[in-house]
């Protein structure tokens, strides 16, 4: 079943990193691939990257919650936005770009599954395209699954996270919203929603043999481990002779 069911429409409320993250995007592609014209982002979730991503790129992003994807069209029009699953699907074309961000990688359940997803980016980059992700790394959300309960309050609601973490890796975050609907009457939307935790070396295997590692760092810019709070990559597809954009 397609997750943010009932969180969606408050997902953008609560994450207030996507400016960032979009500069933290347009960087890579500057530094990397300043001749790109096509981006594909895995999980596209509300299209906040992608819509701060500007007007120059061609955009196509894919994710599996409808209800995320509406949020996305009315924020994002002008990309091209198709429900899917990251670890398969087939556009039957090639892109310059391919971002997964927000720890979308994370929201696979198993590492066989993180590596259809990296098959699927394999298949989808023209020779020499980027590959850039972000990943929670198994220190943080063994963290995430020490610390107390999480409470924000935001527009007159209040959420409460409590996160578990087990003996196979797996957290589970039990989101809980307090929606303010009067003054006095609030209603509870409830979602439950797992994510995998992978050591960083068994994710540098498995792209080794056809992809180029061009960047790797954590966000104060040291290189990431395992306990790191988060790591970012950015990997360069080898092979594929003569193509060097989106074949439509």
């Amino acid at each position: 079943m397609p997750e943010y069911r009932e969180f969606a429409r408050f997902y953008d409320a609560i994450n207030d990193e996507s400016e960032s993250r979009s500069r933290k995007m347009l960087h890579y592609i500057e530094r990397y691939h300043p001749n790109a014209s096509s981006v594909l982002e895995l999980g596209c979730g509300t299209g906040a990257i992608l819509a701060g991503l500007g007007s120059g790129l061609s955009l196509t992003g894919i994710d599996r919650s409808p209800e995320m994807l509406a949020i996305a069209r009315r924020r994002c029009p002008s990309a091209r936005l198709l429900q899917a699953d990251i670890t398969d699907f087939s556009l039957r074309e090639r892109f310059d770009v391919v971002l997964c961000v927000y720890d979308t990688l994370n929201h696979v359940q198993s590492f066989d599954g993180w590596l259809k997803a990296f098959d699927r980016v394999r298949e989808h980059l023209a020779e020499g395209g980027l590959f850039v992700f972000d990943l929670n790394t198994l220190g943080r959300l063994r963290r995430l699954g020490e610390a107390p309960p999480w409470v924000h309050h935001f527009d007159g609601n209040t959420l409460i996270l409590d996160v578990e973490f087990d003996a196979d890796a797996l957290s589970m975050w039990d989101i809980r919203v307090f929606e303010q609907r009067t003054n006095d009457q609030f209603v509870l939307c409830h979602e439950q929603i797992v994510e995998l935790g992978v050591p960083l070396q068994h994710v540098r295997e498995a792209l080794a043999m056809d992809f180029e590692l061009l960047e790797e760092t954590d966000p104060d810019g040291n290189p990431p481990d395992d306990e790191s709070a988060r790591a970012y990559f950015a990997y360069r597809l080898r092979g594929r002779q003569g193509e060097t954009s989106s074949s439509r």
